[in-house]
């Protein structure tokens, strides 16, 4: 059966199950058009935190700085970018393409050691324990905290 605006039932339509956030059925009136615009407009956008914490980690995004365990660190743009992609990220993990990508700009050479550098730049500035780990053919990501509250296994004490 061919779908238009003749067949098509009120409410429905494929752009819902995929993500859309209202749905107009034909034939629709104007002043109705306008009025879902301005109820659209009045949402408010998704807050993003501001400040993004990981093991011991404070990334603030508005000050632009980074702390661990109290302690500022004095971090590189690159650097910074490669952490806070990270930490948005976590606890999934980011290739190195995709650092490449979502830090440097379209003219860096996706065939360069850079993402590799400023990782190993960045792990020796947050120091120990390592808070960024890499599974060889997947990519990098922050370290999931260790269990502190962990009783000790059976016949071990």
């Amino acid at each position: 059966m061919p779908d238009d605006h003749r067949t098509r039932q009120p409410g429905h339509g494929p752009g819902l199950g995929l993500g859309a956030d209202d749905y107009l059925a034909k034939p629709f009136h104007f002043p109705e058009l306008v009025l879902r615009i301005r109820a659209l407009a009045r949402r408010q956008p998704s807050a993003r935190a501001r400040i993004l914490r990981a093991n011991g980690l404070e990334l603030d995004q508005l000050r632009r700085t980074v702390s661990r365990e109290g302690n500022q660190l004095d971090l590189s743009v690159n650097e910074f970018g490669v952490l806070e992609a990270l930490l948005r990220a976590s606890p999934g993990f980011l290739s190195a393409e995709d650092l490449l990508e979502q830090v440097w700009d379209e003219q860096a050479d996706p065939f360069t050691n850079t993402v590799t550098v400023t990782v190993g730049r960045l792990r020796r500035k947050l120091g120990d324990p390592p808070v960024i780990t890499t599974t060889p053919g997947v990519g990098y990501r922050i370290a999931s905290p260790p269990f502190q509250d962990e009783a000790p296994p059976p016949g071990s004490v």
